[in-house]
């Protein structure tokens, strides 16, 4: 068993990570081209970039191995089918990343109608329903030469593709939608005025409910008027009573003194 290696990252990541303008564009690159990641993207254009890189270092060396160097570098690429056999290192140097992601087997069978959509293509490619010449291939980043973009087909059973059906639109249905319209707008001043005579009712609604609110709070204070004045008046009878007591008290024992006298008389006459 030999020492475990770690696996090297074969991209570069952006130097500008919070970049507004390059976030947006590489998203809507990753949605059109059904990317899984970012990382694809970036692995894409790392590509590219070696190949400028070198295509730039062939500048700087003598005619004849720049000459043979050049020609080299431009028929790996014309098999990929991103330049003509007859282009030259400013035509490297000018290629998109867009079309470096165009030679993936993922849209190309998109592009040749064998899925609905690039979602699904890169299901059937991971699944393993794509070949290229009777050879399976279930990488979708996987850069199709251009001898090989015409045997491309699936592998084994035929994938049913199912489209989206439209709606066709029929002249009954577009003329419906035209009377419709007709009569919608015929009807608007309708319902303009039945909308105001709506508005006078919540508003008559409204200040009756105003009215009855107003009503119950004049009888609330009325009612707490009238208990409040009768405790007043107990709270000042209770002092005239206490006096009435008093008064009565030497009545009564004046009373009683009448009452004991006779009888001492009768006794004191015995």
């Amino acid at each position: 068993m030999g020492d475990i290696k770690k696996k090297k990252r074969k991209y570069e990541s952006p130097r500008k990570r919070w970049d507004k303008q390059r976030i947006e564009e590489e998203r809507e690159i990753v949605k059109r081209f059904g990317l899984k990641n970012k990382k694809e993207l970036w692995r894409a254009e790392t590509k590219l970039r070696k190949k400028k890189t070198q295509a730039r270092d062939l500048l700087g060396l003598e005619l004849e191995e720049r000459l043979k160097q050049e020609r080299i570098l431009v028929d790996s690429l014309a098999k990929l089918g991103l330049l003509d056999s007859k282009a030259g290192l400013d035509d490297v140097l000018s290629i998109p990343t867009e079309s470096l992601l165009e030679r993936r087997l993922e849209t190309i069978v998109w592009r040749k109608n064998l899925a609905g959509t690039v979602k699904q293509a890169r299901q059937f490619i991971t699944h393993g329903h794509i070949g290229i010449n009777g050879r399976k291939i279930n990488i979708p980043s996987y850069l199709v030469k251009k001898d090989e973009e015409d045997k491309i087909a699936y592998y084994g059973k035929e994938m049913v593709v199912q489209e989206k059906k439209k709606k066709e639109i029929k002249k009954e249905e577009l003329t419906g939608k035209k009377s419709m319209k007709k009569d919608f707008e015929e009807a608007k001043p309708e319902e303009a005025e039945n909308g105001e005579a709506q508005k006078g009712k919540e508003a008559n609604k409204e200040e009756a409910s105003k009215e009855t609110a107003e009503k119950k709070e004049a009888k609330k204070e009325t009612e707490k008027t009238a208990d409040t004045e009768p405790e007043k008046e107990g709270e000042k009878k209770k002092p005239k009573d206490k006096a009435h007591k008093k008064k009565e008290k030497p009545a009564k024992e004046a009373e009683k003194k009448e009452e004991d006298k006779p009888e001492e008389k009768k006794g004191a006459k015995e």
